[in-house]
């Protein structure tokens, strides 16, 4: 809450007026520069991820399902947060130093992955064995079925999941900051930390990442309208 005698004070006023207009941009910019940038970029890669990890997890090799049991169990349960120390952090104990937005990027995506494969594994298993019966009965292999009938009808099912992932992953790149990547939660940081006004920079943050994720969740259910168009 703001002091009540706040508005009693002009020159407080104009003071945070001008930390408003003074930090907007470089906060948009590490939003635009690194959070999205970073979001976009673990987004693609982890999706890769997800959709291997998901084939394995369903496919008959046993060592291959137990890999990606294995890989999904570890990720999904340790924090994200320490999963990044240990790569920025940690990694370097044993001689191997990876740069802040890399080191993100590996972080992100091996969650993203992790999670993904469990959203794209159900919309696999959601699709009729009908499908794979027809596809196999006019002589396609198990790897043109998949191709050809199976996963596009699974992507269709795992949009609503994924995109809500990737809204979340938005807000969670705000992390990147403790390992000192310069996102907006970063920016955040430094400029409340110049001006002493913390609940004005982080609640000017807040905001803009509510901006941010209303456009994407505009953008989510467009895609989805559209996708509506081809269910019978």
């Amino acid at each position: 809450m703001f002091p009540s005698n706040l508005f009693d004070n002009p020159e407080r006023l104009d003071r945070l007026a001008e930390i408003v207009q003074s930090s907007f941009l470089p906060l948009v910019k590490g939003a635009l520069t690194f959070s999205l940038s970073l979001s976009l970029i673990s987004f693609f890669i982890g999706l890769i991820i997800a959709i291997l990890t998901a084939l394995a997890r369903i496919s008959s090799i046993k060592p291959l399902q137990g890999l990606a049991r294995a890989y999904v169990s570890l990720i999904r349960g340790t924090p994200l947060l320490v999963q990044l120390f240990i790569i920025f952090y940690g990694l370097p104990s044993i001689g191997l130093t990876i740069d802040p937005f890399p080191s993100a990027i590996i972080g992100f995506s091996l969650n993203v992955g992790a999670y993904g494969s469990e959203i794209v594994r159900a919309a696999i298993l959601s699709i009729p064995k009908g499908q794979w019966e027809a596809a196999y009965s006019i002589g396609m292999s198990y790897r043109q079925a998949l191709q050809r009938i199976i996963l596009p009808q699974a992507a269709r099912v795992s949009v609503p999941p994924l995109s809500n992932s990737f809204i979340s992953l938005v807000k969670d790149t705000s992390l990147a900051a403790v390992i000192l990547v310069p996102e907006m939660f970063r920016k955040a940081q430094e400029i409340a930390a110049a001006t002493y006004e913390p609940l004005l920079v982080y609640s000017e943050a807040a905001l803009i990442y509510w901006m941010i994720c209303l456009v994407l969740a505009y953008i989510q259910d467009r895609i989805e309208h559209r996708l509506d168009r081809y269910v019978a």
